[in-house]
């Protein structure tokens, strides 16, 4: 090794506010990767880039380190244009679920690597995974070859792919540097760019209930992430989206596949088919198969209307070891043994529904971890939600909550019931999709 390349040289140099050279960034990753730098050189390096930050280029040269080092999928055996869709994780976002078949249904293959829920965010692996049978542990070959053949394949992160940002993303967890924006554009698209996609939309959402709370630096989040994948060759769109309140009506891992399953039988609530449909649009676009967003819109919903993103659904459960009955038999997922309804305790217009509380509230009926080896239940949850805007009566419910333990059904019930705001006036819907960045 180069002196130069020493982790003291190369973490001085960050910290006094040098630019790291590409060989600097990668003897960084690399060191991550093999071990060859230790816990606490790797925990300097990481606080040197939280407090100096990183440049452009910087950035792009860290993502690409992380991407490279572990697996690549070679998807050259897929004939379709490839697109997929990162969120930022939000209360009730299911989107993933139907958009993926919605999008393939349209000729677009969609490899899709995703995490699981941790604290107040739900992940896909977790809703997935209560459908019976459901495997999202594929092996790359496997990943490969069913992207090929039905073209859309929803899996989770191999021991393989982007090794060194498992290690550094446990290490940021546990050092106060998780909200950095360079490093969380090496975290994010060092994995979504491994998958093989040829274009990405990111869904970046800010709010109560979002992982960046404040809209400009969702703003800011969002222009790192578009600069950088396009710097790498992989062209990239955002869309800013709000999370005050849940999206959709249901909370909670079955509940919410019960939701999407509705957005594919043309029964999905408005708002998740507003952000569905942002989405898919930009995907689309992007892939060159639709050349303007009204046409996009139209393929997207014929998908539904005409049963092909259900059919592709129903492939895709098929594919994974999963009961692909599912798709029109919702009532075989996992079901809680309590179904109690929340009722208004009086007339008026719904004014709020937090969404962070009622994450919590979901929480605490085992609907997700507050740590990574948590044990979560597929069937509890809320469903019906009220939205904001809606005029509600006495009596009338506000949500239905499922729980399978009495104490913790009592104390969800509670947090619900605060989340819930009534109101005398009518206010207005909140507006969804504030900006599109790309």
């Amino acid at each position: 090794m180069s002196e130069l390349l020493f982790p003291q040289h190369v973490i001085a140099k960050k910290r006094d506010g040098g630019i790291l050279s590409r060989e600097e960034i990668a003897a960084f990753v690399r060191g991550a990767t093999d071990g060859s730098w230790a816990d606490y050189q790797l925990s300097a390096m990481l606080m040197a880039i939280f407090v100096r930050g990183m440049t452009p280029a910087e950035t792009a040269d860290y993502t690409d380190a992380m991407k490279r080092s572990g697996y690549v999928a070679d998807l050259s055996r897929v004939r379709q244009p490839k697109a997929d869709k990162h969120s930022t994780g939000g209360v009730g976002d299911k989107v993933s679920l139907h958009l993926a078949p919605m999008v393939a249904a349209c000729g677009v293959a969609v490899p899709m690597i995703s995490g699981r829920g941790l604290g107040h965010t739900g992940g896909t692996l977790d809703k997935l995974e209560s459908i019976p049978g459901f495997s999202v542990n594929l092996s790359s070959a496997q990943y490969e070859e069913q992207l090929a053949r039905i073209g859309v394949c929803l899996i989770g992160q191999t021991a393989e792919l982007a090794p060194a940002d498992k290690k550094l993303y446990a290490l940021r967890d546990v050092t106060a540097t998780v909200e950095c924006i360079p490093l969380i554009c090496g975290s994010i698209l060092s994995k979504k760019l491994a998958e093989g996609t040829e274009v990405l939309v990111g869904d970046v959402k800010f709010g109560r209930g979002a992982f960046m709370k404040d809209k400009a630096k969702a703003r800011e989040l969002a222009q790192a992430l578009v600069a950088v994948s396009n710097a790498m060759g992989t062209p990239m769109r955002a869309v800013l989206t709000a999370m005050d309140q849940p999206l959709g009506r249901a909370v909670g891992n079955a509940l919410e596949v019960a939701e999407s399953i509705a957005c594919l039988h043309s029964r999905g609530p408005a708002d998740t088919m507003e952000v569905t449909y942002a989405l898919g649009e930009q995907m689309l676009l992007l892939a060159r198969v639709a050349k303007t967003a009204a046409e996009a819109r139209a393929k997207l919903e014929s998908t539904v209307t005409q049963g092909t993103a259900l059919e592709k659904f129903r492939q895709l459960v098929a594919a994974q070891g999963g009961d692909a009955r599912v798709a029109d038999e919702p009532g075989r997922l996992p079901q809680a043994r309590l179904k109690v309804p929340l009722v208004a305790p009086r007339a008026g217009w719904v004014r709020d529904v937090d969404a962070m509380t009622v994450a919590l509230a979901t929480l605490q009926l085992g609907a997700g971890r507050a740590k990574a080896s948590d044990p979560v239940d597929p069937a509890v949850g809320v469903d019906g939600l009220v939205k904001i805007g809606e005029r509600v009566e006495a009596g009338q419910p506000l949500a239905t909550v499922h729980a399978n333990d009495q104490r913790a059904l009592a104390t969800a019930t509670k947090m619900l019931a605060a989340a819930i705001a009534i109101g005398d006036a009518p206010v207005p819907a909140q507006k969804l999709i504030d900006e599109i960045i790309g």
